[in-house]
């Protein structure tokens, strides 16, 4: 498996390591209202308080995901009820992180100052970012930070996709939608590890590596339609989110399932979510599974993933990487749809290992 690692700038760059005007403050990327990357701010910005069961960690890289897209503009309309009304509740984003613990809550059991860490948190892009305990796990020691730095969110969703609520079994036909990207790549080799017989599905210029991934076949959706074929499918992992859902249903099998996991298309009120409402009322007469779900954020699934990754059948994709400073760039390079894989911020990877 090889992963692709590209350095945005091969100049010498700011990471935004500025000295702190004190020990408390910290570098950070901020937005004090929903729009576009140009919204995104470098600031010199308090650290954050953290709980009793509680890490700060000292962040080393970050990355960027479609969750952070949907915090950064507010969309769809529906999400401001998590994220916040008229602005985002937190004005830092970020929520994929590795790095080095550099403080625990008194409550804290699994780990000690100097971990090495993995995982999700509040406000990543910056270079200190508190999380839950329950929200971490060690890092993989085959991992560089910036690989460990995109597992976590995508790599765990894929996870529950496929094993959780696609329950794939050795010798089950499986299609992926969206095989390149964040969720894609890692559904496709977390299935091949179960045994699946897995159908990627990208654009012509990513299908080599939908193929490196582990895909028995790759297909190219811009001149082939895999739901027009024949061949009926067990398992179905949409992760494209602008699919038909009676196309999806013709090309499962009786009783095959529908995993849906997100949504990218459907207005700036609802988004996809439409879809996977309808999907899960027609589950209730059909004989097929047709299902979606919210991922669950918890050290039981990264510890799985961990051990997916150090035996050797999950390697995270990195396309791009970052420096913090230039954070709004990572953004608008994944609003594109041309990323294979995962994009990294370099927030501070000259931390020791």
């Amino acid at each position: 498996m090889h992963t692709t690692q590209t350095r945005h700038t091969t100049e010498t760059h700011d990471n935004g390591d500025h000295a702190a005007p004190d020990q408390q403050s910290m570098t950070a990327i901020v937005q004090d209202r929903y729009g576009t990357p140009d919204a995104l701010e470098l600031r010199e910005i308090p650290r954050p308080d953290i709980g009793d069961h509680d890490v700060l960690v000292r962040v080393a890289a970050a990355g960027v995901d479609r969750g952070v897209w949907h915090r950064m503009t507010g969309r769809p309309h529906l999400t401001r009820l998590a994220f916040g009304l008229r602005r985002p509740r937190n004005p830092v984003p970020g929520l994929d992180l590795a790095g080095v613990v550099d403080t625990v809550g008194a409550g804290v059991t699994r780990f000690t100052e100097g971990d090495l860490v993995f995982g999700t948190g509040q406000g990543t892009y910056a270079h200190y970012a508190r999380a839950g305990e329950d929200h971490l796990a060690g890092i993989p020691t085959n991992l560089t930070m910036v690989e460990a730095s995109v597992l976590a969110v995508t790599g765990s969703t894929a996870l529950q996709a496929v094993e959780d609520h696609g329950r794939v079994e050795p010798g089950d036909q499986v299609l992926v939608l969206g095989a390149s990207g964040g969720v894609g790549s890692y559904a496709v080799q977390i299935a091949t590890a179960l045994g699946g017989i897995v159908t990627g599905v990208a654009s012509g210029d990513k299908l080599e590596l939908v193929r490196r991934l582990g895909a028995n076949r790759a297909i190219d959706y811009r001149t082939d339609d895999p739901l027009a074929e024949p061949r009926r499918y067990d398992v179905i992992i949409d992760t494209g989110g602008n699919r038909r859902l009676r196309d999806l249903r013709r090309a499962l099998s009786p009783t095959g399932t529908l995993v849906i996991v997100g949504g990218e298309n459907g207005g700036r009120w609802l988004g996809g979510t439409h879809r996977q409402l309808r999907a899960q009322l027609t589950s209730l007469v059909a004989r097929q599974r047709l299902t979606t779900f919210v991922a669950r954020e918890d050290a039981d699934h990264l510890e799985r993933l961990a051990d997916l990754v150090e035996t050797g059948h999950v390697t995270p994709v990195v396309d791009r990487i970052y420096p913090l400073a230039e954070t709004a760039d990572a953004i608008a390079h994944l609003e594109n749809g041309r990323t294979r894989g995962k994009i990294a911020i370099d927030v501070d990877t000259r931390q020791p290992r």
